[in-house]
Formats: structure tokens, sequence, C-alpha cells
């Protein structure tokens, strides 16, 4: 794996590691900090495959978006554009005051970034 993929695999292991632990925080759990690293964890991983791929993109948060940049060379990747629709909402909704993310939306955010996590490192030859 080059440089530049492995430091976005980096990061969304990162954010993978901060959603967990922010859901299953005994005290003060942050779920709103959960669900945006289970989305951000998602976007890095799209990022990455984007990379190695030699795939530009532009700054975007939209998951949707990298996903359709990403579907030439991972065609088999289209069922999770519902998961990645949810996982969007994400990149800001929680971020202001206003809305507040649920022990159980952050339940779904992180279920939802571990499968795409989990097809994305298979497709890198990554183990669990």
């Amino acid at each position: 794996m080059k440089a530049g993929t492995r430091e976005w695999v980096e990061k969304a292991e990162a954010d993978f590691a901060t959603a967990g632990r922010e859901l299953r925080a005994r005290r003060q759990p942050n779920y709103d900090a959960a669900c945006f690293h289970a989305q951000q964890c998602a976007e890095k991983y799209l990022k990455a495959k984007l990379v190695a791929a030699k795939i530009r993109f532009t700054k975007t948060h939209d998951l949707q978006r990298l996903l359709d940049l990403v579907l030439p060379c991972e065609p088999l990747w289209q069922p999770f554009r519902p998961l990645l629709i949810e996982l969007s909402r994400f990149a800001v909704a929680f971020r202001y005051p206003g809305e507040s993310a649920t022990r159980e939306m952050a339940k779904v955010a992180l279920s939802n970034a571990k499968a795409i996590r989990q097809r994305i490192r298979e497709s890198f030859g990554l183990s669990e």
C-alpha cells in the first residue's frame, strides 16, 4: 500500500476508534462525536480507495459523491448507498446547538461505518 493511501487508512482507523470509545463511554458519552467520527471513518476510507485508484476528488463530506467516484472501480459497493446517505447527515448535523444524537443513532452510525470499513479493508487485503 502506498504511503498516501496508508495515511488515509490510518486516519479512518483513528476515527473508527474514537467513535467506538464515545459510544462505549460510561461517563459523559458524546454521542454527537460518535456519529461524527463514524461518518469521518467512512469518508476517509472512501478517500483512501480513491487515492489508491488514482481518482481525483475535491474537498467534500458528501459520501454519495465519493461513492459515485469510486463505483467505476468498485461497482459492487452500490448497495452501501443507503448507509452512506444516513452517515452523511452526521458530518454537520450535531456539531452545533439545536440537535443532539441519541445512543441509538450512535449505534446505527457505528454499525454503518463498520460495514463500510470492513468492505474497504477487504479490498486492500487488510485484516480486521
